[in-house]
């Protein structure tokens, strides 16, 4: 690994799942030198390897996790809502639910069509396929020597049977593969876990790059803003620790903003890049006048159905009270044991009404009692579905709250703006509590805890919505690209008005895709790497 301020050709802002994507496929060329700059620090936690410590990372905010809260939610009964976003190499990567999920293909030819040549899904799979080796070989839809590893979950554990038995008994069919030919039904999904261990963006692509000459990664490294001179970025400023002396790094060729769809699109407003009114409010000069920075954000809206298990067969059961030490110890010993499960094997894809021509609605089957993000455990054994919608009408914003690079930035996801919203998650707790009553989970479910009362009404549903409906961590959308002016990207990823800047990571994408973002974030900075490549 280089030292540190040497020259560089790119400068990456953030070792997420694009940055270290980025970072790990430019360094291939040695002729190529890269500066990655991330705020957080190494990922050498255990829980963030065990996959089980999710649950202790996403609840709470920590060393990896930033732990933003939203606006009020107007259409939440005003409710703040928790955000974890991931902090330190890997990013969101690093405690996510490792599930690999890549969205629908029609998403991505939605994308084509909306005039953004080179995203349709044909132009897309060979980047999902370059980024994968998935456990049981390479086919047509997956790739077998790419560095993120992907594994099959078995999903023969009682209560994962018993939901895919459940599901085809509601009519729907089972889907081994959803990265494949078909997307809709139920069935096993595939993670990011290879041999016991979280297999995030830093496992697959930064450390295996560290020993790189061309490389230099600087931890604990905040960037306060992009330096742009004369219409050019030209580098960045940065601060190391909490509040050190700002130092600037400069690049020779581009800088790569890869801070997600939280912190993105605020560091190109405290750098003067946004809407111009909003910058001038808060006291900083206006680089370039970008209206859509910020705007056009999109999340998954997520609301749990949480049932007790009659049956000590849960996470529960598993790793409760002393046994969480055991667990831990097992894992750390041996890499055996409950250690190596996320508790989150099975799911589905489904669709509120006939006439749609993919699926509108994700469920995710944990074989534990999630309440509330796990910010308290539980204190039975049980199981959720998580439903959630996957296109949703509403569009909200991520603004400046202040010229304080260390301010938390507004976040208005603006949850169920849209009455369509509403009624297809009306439709998922339907469909959800459904699979839940089907003969299947008789001898599992002792009685349901959410909703505490069985709702009698689409009133009844609507309001269990508002008062506990949470997100499940996919906000995009906040720096997209688009054919038109008002795009703040174009189909490159190249900052509009701007030379020598691109965003890479979830804030490009112009519309939220079917399913969990990791790896369609991995597959954008695996396209830009070989387009920075071929442009030298």
């Amino acid at each position: 690994m280089a030292q540190e301020n040497a020259g560089y050709d790119y400068i990456i802002v953030g070792a997420g799942s694009a940055g270290c994507t980025l970072a790990g496929r430019l360094t291939e060329d040695p002729n190529i030198r890269v500066a990655l700059i991330e705020a957080g620090k190494k990922d050498d936690s255990l829980l963030v390897r065990m996959p089980a410590g999710v649950g202790n990372l996403i609840g709470d905010q920590n060393d990896y996790n930033w732990g933003f809260w939203t606006a009020p939610q107007k259409h939440l009964n005003n409710r703040k809502l928790w955000w974890p976003r991931g902090k330190g190499w890997g990013g969101s990567s690093s405690i996510n639910g490792m599930i690999y999920i890549r969205g629908h293909a029609g998403d991505y030819d939605q994308w084509r069509q909306m005039g953004l040549n080179g995203w349709g899904y044909d132009d897309v799979l060979p980047y999902f396929k370059k980024s994968e080796t998935l456990d049981k070989g390479a086919d047509e839809f997956h790739g077998g020597e790419g560095p993120l590893q992907v594994s099959t979950s078995a999903a023969t554990e009682p209560l994962y049977e018993a939901f895919i038995e459940a599901g085809k008994a509601s009519g729907y069919p089972y889907t081994p593969d959803f990265n494949g030919a078909q997307q809709e039904g139920v069935g096993p999904y595939q993670l990011t876990i290879h041999d016991g261990e979280r297999w995030s963006a830093s496992f697959a692509y930064l450390r295996p790059a560290l020993e790189r000459p061309n490389l230099t990664v600087i931890s604990t490294g905040r960037v306060t803003k992009v330096l742009v001179e004369n219409g050019k970025a030209v580098g960045v400023e940065y601060v190391a620790g909490k509040r050190g002396v700002p130092e600037q790094v400069y690049a020779d060729a581009e800088v790569l903003v890869c801070a997600g769809a939280v912190q993105s699109p605020q560091i190109l407003q405290l750098s003067g890049l946004g809407k111009a009114d909003d910058l001038r409010a808060q006291g900083i000069d206006v680089k370039a006048d970008l209206p859509g920075v910020g705007a056009n954000l999109q999340d998954h809206l997520d609301i749990s159905m949480v049932y007790k298990c009659s049956q000590k067969i849960t996470a529960y059961s598993k790793q409760s009270g002393i046994k969480k030490l055991f667990v831990g110890l097992n894992y750390l010993l041996r890499k055996q044991g409950p250690g190596r499960d996320n508790f989150l094997q099975a799911g589905g894809f489904l669709k509120s009404r006939e006439g749609l021509d993919r699926p509108d609605i994700q469920l995710h089957f944990v074989n534990a009692a999630m309440i509330d993000h796990g910010k308290g455990d539980a204190d039975y054994d049980g199981f959720t579905i998580h439903a959630c919608q996957l296109r949703p009408e509403s569009r909200g914003t991520v603004g400046l709250t202040s010229a304080d690079p260390f301010a938390d930035p507004l976040i208005d996801a603006n949850y169920l703006d849209s009455q369509e919203d509403m009624r297809v998650m009306r439709e998922s707790v339907k469909m959800s509590r459904e699979i839940a009553y089907q003969a299947a989970f008789d001898e599992y479910r002792a009685s349901e805890v959410l909703p505490a009362k069985a709702p009698e009404s689409d009133a009844d549903i609507d309001d269990f919505i508002r008062a506990n409906a949470e997100t499940i961590y996919h906000p995009v959308g906040t720096v997209r690209m688009g054919a038109d002016d008002a795009a703040p990207l174009d189909d490159q990823l190249r900052v509009r008005g701007v030379e020598g800047l691109r965003v890479v990571d979830a804030s490009v994408m112009p519309t939220l895709i079917g399913g969990n973002t990791n790896a369609p974030t991995i597959m954008i900075a695996e396209k830009t790497a070989d387009l920075l490549k071929a442009g030298r």
